[in-house]
């Protein structure tokens, strides 16, 4: 072969290798490398008084999953309505916080809170009844669910299969930098609990989504208190970095994110 024939074969190679690449890249808006949601569970005080100012200090949207019996829904509803007028994302996290009594580490979950006392029409239904609570609270009806403790079973059979419809995606597991886009389930997304960290450890997580194009999802509790702690500066670092590099990482709600992801595979 001809030295000028051999090169335009390789280059033909290179380019079809290069076409192969960009059609298996998952497609994020304005040009982003990756999406990253901040979420909350819980529904504590030190998230309307630590996280949710941060959040509006830097621009940022976070998704926040309410369950009714906190306290902060009767002593601070006034606070989450305002939240939701910010743009937050009021997520459903059912009624009560039932969890798995029989799970490991569970001694603290309390006879009248066992999950695997209820059964899977019990739980569904009182799902179903938060999201007419937060619709009466901000007035929408597209929502995302986390499932306490991550606890897919009552009375030990799946009642989460039977609530897909009711939701445009669900948190279901762990691991928060998500393998694959494409192949991604959106009822079974996978989430970080991050307790006791460092920005810098925060950041990582954010960075590892943005070289394999992905997504992060970050689901904190206390935000300097409460339980499940991170720190105030730990979570501002991460906030303020996010923030700061808006051309590579896409932070919204979960319910946002969830809504294009499920578009584009549509496409597909």
């Amino acid at each position: 072969m001809k030295l000028p024939s051999l090169l335009i074969g390789i280059g033909l190679i290179l380019g079809t290798q290069s076409t192969i690449a960009a059609e298996k890249a998952f497609i994020w808006p304005n040009g982003a490398k990756a999406a990253v949601n901040l979420a909350y569970d819980d529904a504590l005080d030190s998230q309307l008084d630590n996280a949710i100012p941060t959040l509006n200090k830097y621009g940022i949207k976070g998704t926040f999953y309410l369950n009714v019996v906190s306290p902060t829904l009767t002593t601070r509803l006034g606070d989450w309505r305002a939240a939701a007028q910010k743009g937050h994302e009021l997520g459903n996290h059912s009624i009560f916080h039932q969890c798995s009594k029989s799970g490991e580490g569970r001694e603290w979950v309390t006879a009248d809170r066992d999950l695997d006392k209820v059964s899977v029409v019990q739980m569904q239904d009182q799902v179903k009844v938060t999201n007419a609570f937060l619709h009466a609270i901000d007035g929408k009806t597209a929502r995302t669910y986390t499932p306490p403790c991550i606890d897919l079973n009552a009375g030990g059979s799946n009642y989460i299969d039977g609530l897909k419809s009711e939701f445009v995606a669900i948190k279901a597991k762990s691991g928060g930098v998500t393998p694959d886009m494409k192949t991604l389930d959106p009822y079974a997304v996978g989430v970080d609990f991050p307790s006791d960290v460092t920005g810098a450890q925060l950041i990582a997580i954010v960075k590892e989504a943005a070289k394999k194009g992905t997504m992060a999802n970050f689901t904190f509790h206390g935000i300097g208190g409460d339980h499940i702690v991170v720190s105030k500066e730990a979570h501002e670092e991460l906030v303020k970095y996010l923030a700061e590099n808006k051309k590579i990482y896409w932070t919204d709600t979960f319910v946002n994110i969830m809504t294009y992801v499920k578009q584009q595979q549509a496409k597909k």
